[in-house]
């Protein structure tokens, strides 16, 4: 899979913008091999406006090397965590604690900027046992990000009323991001009421995801954030093709429309929202 496989190359952007929700050491899509390497997407990243990227593990593997290429390239940042589903099966296994433990350990690195992806997803997890495991893996990584001072990115997927109950139960952290929001309009005024950030991928761009894009229109511009969750979610009119941090470009463009506003406007105000999120690069 070559890079003219990707999405084309979007005009750049003259406000620099941010990709907050990336797995670049993924090097699979679908069934095929991904050519592109992390530097060359940092590159056509940067030459699209897109100046920066949250680099983000699932997993102890994927979270070092997050840390090890923030601390090599400054157009990244790192986010470590479990991800749900892994934290469901290694509860099954009776070894959660001892990855969570790996996890927080590296929560004090300079470089780190958050915790995730994290959260909950009942999609994919149906027995008890499981889901509890991504309840307290979950609760455990709020739980740093408030004493770090850190953000929380946050995964949901089936589980809306649940991850609201955890936060509010727990208690959020000052940052906290509902990452490739997935929610509808309810869900976003839940996120505006609190100070959430929402999170938006190439899903707002697809023509059944009204619910979605009814909370783009909704949510105030400052809790707005652009993400791609390369090298998933391309955004229409390229979505199945494999996707690159660039293409955060498409999804502010296609926000920015259905709020009836101009992109520069948006990308300035998304580039200050992901800085107080983040910090500086």
């Amino acid at each position: 899979m070559a890079i003219s496989d990707y999405p084309p190359l979007p005009t750049p952007l003259q406000h620099g913008i941010y990709d907050n929700h990336t797995h670049l050491q993924m090097v699979r899509f679908g069934e095929e091999d991904i050519s592109i390497d992390v530097d060359t997407a940092l590159d056509l990243a940067e030459a699209s406006g897109v100046v920066g990227v949250v680099y983000v593990g699932t997993d102890f593997e994927s979270s070092s090397y997050a840390v090890d290429l923030a601390e090599r390239d400054n157009r990244v940042l790192a986010a470590v965590a479990l991800h749900p589903n892994d934290a469901a099966e290694l509860e099954e296994a009776g070894t959660l604690d001892t990855e969570l433990a790996k996890i927080e350990a590296l929560g004090g690195h300079p470089r780190v900027r958050a915790f995730g992806e994290t959260g909950i997803d009942f999609f994919r997890t149906e027995s008890e046992i499981g889901r509890s495991g991504q309840i307290r893996s979950f609760e455990a990584h709020i739980e740093w990000a408030k004493r770090f001072g850190k953000a929380v990115q946050i995964h949901d997927r089936d589980a809306h009323d649940e991850v609201v109950v955890t936060l509010k139960k727990v208690g959020a952290p000052e940052k906290t991001v509902f990452h490739c929001f997935s929610g509808d309009i309810e869900l976003a005024k839940i996120c505006a009421d609190n100070g959430w950030y929402t999170s938006f991928a190439g899903t707002v761009t697809f023509n059944n995801s009204k619910g979605i894009q009814e909370a783009a229109k909704y949510i105030p511009q400052e809790l707005i954030l652009t993400e791609t969750d390369a090298p998933f979610l391309a955004p229409a009119p390229y979505r199945g093709k494999p996707n690159s941090s660039f293409a955060t470009v498409y999804t502010l463009r296609f926000i920015a429309e259905l709020r009836g506003i101009d992109a520069e406007e948006l990308a300035e105000q998304v580039g200050k929202n992901t800085r107080a999120v983040y910090g500086e690069w």
